[in-house]
């Protein structure tokens, strides 16, 4: 199954480059639909005719972002050497109504190609 999904272009970049190799989204309905061996889509948000396309190769569900970011090494989950790994930034993303309702999800992908560049 195809799904599409959009991401900036840092982790974009990142997933292009092969050291992202985990996608972080909320579980909701959207993403419960995902299965191991399917293929993703990825759009850079402000690039539309830029495309990835990767298959994912296993999924991680974890009541919430902090228990998430224990079972994953930051380079992965897309932060740099330089950076802290910290999944209060998840909050940007989601409100933590959200994140109690549906839980986390990491999304282990392995890149097949770049679509459209």
């Amino acid at each position: 199954m195809l799904h599409k999904m959009r991401l900036c272009k840092e982790p974009y970049e990142m997933i292009k480059n092969r050291t992202k190799t985990i996608e972080i989204r909320l579980n909701d309905e959207k993403r419960q639909a995902l299965s191991v061996g399917d293929i993703i889509e990825f759009t850079e948000i402000n690039n539309a005719d830029s495309k990835l396309l990767v298959t994912v190769t296993a999924l991680y569900k974890y009541p919430d972002f902090f228990e998430l970011y224990k079972h994953f090494d930051k380079i992965s989950l897309g932060y740099t050497e330089n950076e802290i790994a910290d999944a209060n930034d998840m909050y940007s993303y989601y409100s933590k109504e959200n994140i109690k309702k549906f839980g986390a999800l990491a999304i282990e992908v392995k890149l097949i190609s770049k679509a459209v560049e």
